[in-house]
């Protein structure tokens, strides 16, 4: 007889499901195995405690990083019906929606680029579908947690059904919005999902334009529109208009609450941050004063209201009594304290104006606070001393004074002092009264000649300093140069060589000088750049000899750490700055580019040995630019055109762009380019378009038409191949 199956309890089963999930933050490769394994017990009958678990589980797996975007798409088609079920119970625990609704704003772009690229599957549709419809249902009327996580999705859905500015970078690959979606998609209408979206923002809104005075909501609704204002430019300009006519602090005109202050304070502190954040991303914008003005308007109001409420009740005088025994303030009894006389002896200044008794008061050096500190203090204590007690110490210390002078009289000799005859003022004659000078004949020229000529002579300055002879004098040895703190040096350099760019113009009118160009012919942007490209690529030329076959002494070090010189650091600060507006500054790109190919080939034609940079920088270069790359970039073009070579590995770098529909016509339209205008590279650009073709299927229009042009009979032949190929498929089978 079988042993009965015992039953887990819920407890139990919450601690089995804790140990699984603690497997997939170890390895995130487990998660799709775990989630599709759980979902059968997180279903709506399921106890309350594994919903929660479950509801959180999903949500956060939906929204780690540790997956890519492809294993993402697999979980979210895997859970959208489980989620359907947990967000369509009409009773369902408060604690479980939230979580469900997070998984939801997490699951809804990627469920949107899962259906963007595969059309035949409606069922998908129909259940995002079904989950957007039930939120958007219930925001109103959720308690506040599932309201302020109704406003996350709310957010997640206007991001995916509005076109993006193409300048902001994806995070993880995944910026999905409309200009994803191609025209004639059988399920997804462009034109009424962007209406839809215009109606959600309007919704958003309507907290600001209400004026509601939940400060939870209007904080969530804050946070959230800075991201659509940053990302959407289309939304930016409503948004904007709504944060400006939405006062923060309308609940300063009922009564005062604890409660009503700190409400009135967060939501005026979100949105003076939205509108600061906002300003700096854009200060010369045409809205950029209104801000300003907006932003100083609130603090001062802000201020005035708070200040208001927290100032002391002012003092007010109380009548005179009409009896004389009524108890009245203390006031000064004008009597002055005692002034103690200085000791016998010798005073310092700071003894005769210290009038406290404290030793520690005395012991204090007021040398050591700063003036600014100290005449702000003896400001404020004049201004608020009485006056009779400043009177009071300043006759004490002209007691003192009067003491010491005293002093100083009685204990001096009685004998008049000597009477300087140099300094004595008029009037004032010495003992000497009756001194009548005798005049003495002056001598003439030629008697004051004939005793100089008799003087003896005196050593010439030079003779002087020979009697002293000096050693020999050695400098310092320099200290030993560590490898960590060269490199600190080299990046300072480096940087210090970018430093002049900030403070140059650019030239009104350029010159192709070509070949003929010189460095340093003007101190313009142009001519600055010129310098750096060269002291990156050919600034240490010669100085490192790679040719040796001497293994040095301190080898086993060097292959500890990566060989990084002045050069590298150059090239890697220049590779910064071209990819931080790599639009402005493509020519940049091409001149480094150039230059790096000139220099490798003086590399191969002397036979030294040396690396090569211009296939390591170019493939780097080109990859940073692909990142950044929209539909629109036709500079993209003028490039990949304009480098000095091009080889199988950096034109297959353009066919990475085909895995974004909308960025199809741009890789081809390049390609189609290079065959054209690039004779040399024909035959690579050609089998990279034919690559396309085999391993793109929505590229496959535009690439065979430009195949059927250069290459007549490719089509053809892969058509015929992959039907030989079927038959022979089915005969092994």
């Amino acid at each position: 007889m079988a042993a009965p199956v015992k039953t887990l309890t819920v407890a139990e089963q919450i601690q089995q499901l804790n140990a699984a999930r603690k497997i997939v933050l170890e390895n995130a490769s487990y998660y799709d195995r775990i989630v599709k394994g759980i979902l059968p017990i997180i279903g709506p009958s399921s106890p309350v405690e594994l919903r929660r678990w479950g509801a959180e589980f999903l949500a956060e797996s939906l929204s780690t990083p540790a997956l890519s975007s492809r294993d993402k798409e697999n979980l979210t088609v895997a859970i959208l019906e489980t989620l359907r079920s947990l967000v369509d119970s009409p009773s369902e625990d408060p604690l479980v929606l939230k979580a469900s609704v997070i998984a939801a704003a997490s699951a809804y772009p990627i469920a949107m680029r899962w259906i963007i690229h595969n059309s035949y599957h409606k069922e998908s549709w129909d259940s995002i579908s079904a989950i957007k419809g039930r939120i958007l249902r219930m925001w109103d009327g959720a308690p506040t947690p599932v309201k302020i996580c109704c406003i996350k999705f709310v957010q997640r859905v206007i991001l995916t059904q509005t076109a993006s500015n193409g300048m902001e970078q994806k995070v993880g690959g995944l910026d999905v919005s409309l200009s994803m979606i191609p025209p004639n998609h059988p399920l997804l209408d462009p034109r009424l999902l962007e209406a839809e979206a215009a109606g959600l923002l309007d919704r958003l809104l309507g907290v600001l334009q209400d004026n509601s005075s939940d400060a939870l909501l209007v904080d969530a609704t804050l946070n959230t529109l800075a991201i659509l204002a940053r990302t959407r430019p289309s939304t930016s300009a409503r948004i904007l208009n709504k944060v400006l006519d939405f006062n923060p602090l309308k609940l300063a005109n009922s009564p005062m609450t604890p409660r009503s202050k700190v409400l009135i304070k967060s939501m005026e502190k979100t949105t003076r941050q939205l509108l600061i954040h906002w300003l700096k991303r854009d200060q010369n914008g045409p809205l950029a004063p209104r801000i300003q003005q907006h932003i100083e308007r609130l603090f001062t109001q802000r201020k005035e209201i708070f200040d208001e409420a927290n100032r002391k009740r002012a003092f007010v005088q109380p009548p005179a009594a009409d009896y004389n025994d009524a108890k009245r303030p203390r006031t000064d009894s004008g009597i002055a304290p005692p002034v103690q006389r200085p000791a016998p002896g010798p005073q310092s200044l700071a003894a005769v104006y210290t009038l406290t008794n404290n030793p520690g008061l005395q012991a204090f050096d007021a040398t050591q606070v700063p003036a600014a500190l100290a005449a702000k203090i003896n400001v404020r204590t004049l201004a608020m001393t009485n006056p009779q007690v400043l009177e009071q110490a300043l006759e004490a210390i002209r007691i003192r004074f009067r003491t010491l002078w005293a002093a100083a009289a009685a204990a001096a000799p009685a004998q008049p002092a000597a009477i300087n005859a140099g300094t004595a003022p008029l009037g004032v004659d010495d003992d000497d009264d009756d001194y009548e000078p005798d005049f003495y004949a002056a001598e003439d020229t030629e008697q004051i000649l004939n005793k100089l000529d008799s003087a003896p002579s005196e050593p010439p300055v030079e003779e002087a300093g020979v009697l002293a002879p000096l050693g020999p004098f050695k400098l310092q040895a320099p200290p030993a140069l560590d490898p960590d703190l060269a490199l600190k040096v080299g990046q300072v350099t480096s940087n210090r060589v970018f430093a002049p760019l900030s403070g140059l113009e650019d030239v009104t009118q350029k010159h192709k000088a070509g070949i003929n160009r010189l460095a340093a012919s003007s101190y313009s942007r142009d001519s600055w750049l010129t310098v750096i490209t060269r002291l990156a690529t050919r600034s240490t030329a010669g100085l490192e000899d790679f040719s040796s076959g001497v293994k040095p002494e301190d080898a086993g070090n060097a292959l500890d750490r990566p060989r990084t010189s002045l050069s590298n650091l150059i090239r890697e600060t220049l590779y910064n700055y071209v990819l931080e507006d790599w639009r402005r500054r493509i020519d940049v790109a091409i001149l480094w580019l150039c230059e790096e190919w000139y220099n490798d080939q003086l590399t191969k034609k002397n036979g030294t040995g040396a690396p090569l940079y211009y296939d390591k920088w170019a493939p780097r270069l080109l990859d940073g630019i692909l990142t950044y790359t929209t539909a629109q970039d036709k500079v993209l073009t003028r490039f990949v055109a304009e480098i000095p070579e091009l080889n199988k590995a950096l034109l297959g770098r353009l066919k990475s762009l085909c895995g974004d529909p909308t960025k199809v016509q741009l890789a081809c339209q390049t390609l189609l380019y290079m065959v054209m205008m690039r004779p040399p590279a024909r035959e690579i650009a050609l089998n990279t378009v034919a690559d396309i073709w085999v391993e793109y299927e929505d590229a496959r229009p535009l690439a065979g038409k430009y195949l059927s042009k250069w290459r007549p009979g490719f089509i053809e032949s892969q058509q015929a191949l992959a039907d030989g190929s079927a038959p022979s498929a089915m005969i092994a089978v």
